[in-house]
C-alpha cells in the first residue's frame, strides 16, 4: 500500500501531504522505508542535504529498526506514515506501527547500562524530535511510535504529484 494525498480545494489545510506504505519487517524493509522517506521529503521541498530531510531520515531509520528488532511478528509487516501539516508550528510527523503489543518502549528514553552496543535509538529520536510518543495501534494489536519535527515559520510548498503509482 502506497498513498500520497493532498487537500481538496477549500478543505482544511491539515494535513498538507501524506505518504503511507507497508514494509516487510526486515532490515531490507527498514532500509527501503528510510530511503523512500528521504526521497519523498525531497519531493516535498525538503532537500536531501537539508536539516529537515537528514533529521527525519535518521528518525525514520531508528523507528523502523526498532519495529524490525523489537516489534517483529512472523508474517506481519510494519506500517510507515509520514505527514506534513501547515499551521503554527508547521510539522512533519513520522509514525511507525507494528503488531507487537507486549514490547512497548518506555515513555522516556534511557541510557542503556554499561558498554551496551545497542539501546540508544530512542535517545537519538528524543534528541532530534520536537516530541515523540508511543500509542496503542488503533485498528488492532500493536503500537505506533511517532515523532514530530516542528518547523516554526515555514510555509509548506505546494503539494506535488506522487512519482509512485497508487497501487505500488
Amino acid at each position: 500500500m502506497n498513498t500520497e494525498t493532498s487537500p481538496a480545494q477549500g478543505a482544511a489545510p491539515r494535513p498538507v501531504r501524506e505518504f503511507a506504505m507497508r514494509f516487510t519487517s526486515s532490515a531490507r524493509g527498514a532500509r527501503l522505508a528510510r530511503r523512500l522517506v528521504s526521497h519523498r521529503l525531497d519531493s516535498w521541498g525538503h532537500p536531501y542535504t537539508g536539516h529537515v530531510n537528514e533529521t527525519l531520515t535518521l528518525i525514520t531509520s531508528e523507528l523502523t529498526a526498532n519495529a524490525v528488532r523489537h516489534g517483529h511478528v512472523n508474517g506481519r509487516d510494519f506500517h510507515l506514515r509520514v505527514t506534513e501539516t501547515g499551521g503554527s508550528p508547521h510539522t512533519v510527523r513520522v509514525e511507525v506501527t507494528d503488531t507487537r503489543a507486549e514490547r512497548v518502549p518506555p515513555p522516556t528514553a534511557q541510557e542503556p547500562p554499561g558498554d551496551e552496543e545497542s539501546g540508544r535509538g530512542l535517545l537519538i529520536v528524543a534528541g532530534l524530535a520536537s516530541r515523540w510518543a508511543v500509542a496503542p495501534r488503533a485498528e488492532g494489536p500493536g503500537k505506533t511510535v511517532w515523532a514530530e519535527l516542528w518547523l516554526p515559520g515555514k510555509t509548506p510548498a505546494p503539494p506535488t504529484t506522487s512519482r509512485f503509482p497508487a497501487n505500488a
